[in-house]
């Protein structure tokens, strides 16, 4: 979810090595979430190394069904829940993890509302604020949600989601003022009109690959490259890819590209509020 505190101390703007102008550049083929209660529920997780398993759902479409999936939320959902003023943001929360409970149950062949969830430590601060995940599961999630759009993704190593509705070219190009240096520069050879999408799919990019490492936003956005232009950066250890979105929307991935060990890091998560 985009946010304007977190703007680094950084040197001054310097151009990286010459690079393709991204109008010469033919973007990847984005990957395409399924959609929930469009596509069969999952039942199998997919194989380590055929990349994350992806799946969306818009608030509209599932509203009315709010009432009858409260009952699968815990104790601290529901307080969370009713933590928020804006009908619009506790019907979101609710669909989202009503959503996420849905499909860990099927892949994990429980009943939603039998899934418990755990916070493991916080990699920056050890406490005990880090990524949900489902103790004794061998298995990855992400949620992000914006606007009315929710995107999950699942995986047998850790994986980070985002998704992002675009915004004003004043706002994206305040918001770029936090970014790696060349993904400035990069911003700062695209057209105005294309901007704002080139920068969503940057920050998009970005958490993605923040969340799945569990660190978030609390790591400055300046500090890792994702890339602005059509093809994601490459960063080590992980794979970055852009996913379809809903009109109006931008959308990432990253999966990380090595196992980890099964006692460090089972069933571990990220979930935005």
């Amino acid at each position: 979810m985009l946010r304007r505190d977190h703007a680094p101390g950084h040197g001054p703007l310097t151009a990286p090595t010459p690079f393709t102008p991204f109008t010469q550049l033919t973007p990847l083929t984005p990957l395409v979430p399924r959609t929930l209660d469009t596509a069969p529920l999952p039942a199998v997780l997919t194989p380590p190394g055929t990349g994350p398993e992806l799946w969306q759902l818009r608030l509209a479409e599932h509203r009315a069904s709010i009432a009858d999936g409260y009952a699968m939320l815990d104790a601290a959902e529901r307080t969370r829940y009713a933590s928020y003023r804006k009908p619009d943001d506790r019907d979101l929360y609710a669909t989202a993890h009503i959503g996420l409970r849905r499909l860990l149950g099927g892949y994990l062949g429980r009943d939603p509302a039998a899934v418990v969830f755990g916070r493991e430590p916080c990699p920056l601060c050890v406490g005990p604020h880090g990524r949900p995940y489902v103790p004794g599961a061998d298995l990855h999630f992400s949620l992000a949600h914006s606007g009315d759009l929710v995107l999950f993704a699942f995986a047998a190593t850790p994986v980070g989601v985002d998704v992002e509705r675009l915004v004003d070219l004043a706002v994206a190009d305040e918001i770029s003022t936090v970014l790696h240096p060349r993904e400035r520069v990069e911003l700062s050879g695209v057209a105005a009109a294309d901007r704002p999408a080139a920068f969503a799919r940057c920050w998009c990019r970005k958490e993605a690959y923040l969340k799945g490492t569990g660190t978030g936003l609390g790591v400055p956005a300046a500090e890792s490259y994702v890339g602005a232009g059509p093809w994601p950066g490459h960063v080590p250890g992980w794979t970055l890819s852009d996913v379809t979105a809903q009109p109006g929307y931008a959308a990432a991935v990253a999966l990380a590209t090595t196992p980890p060990s099964h006692e460090a890091t089972e069933g571990r998560g990220a979930v935005e509020p």
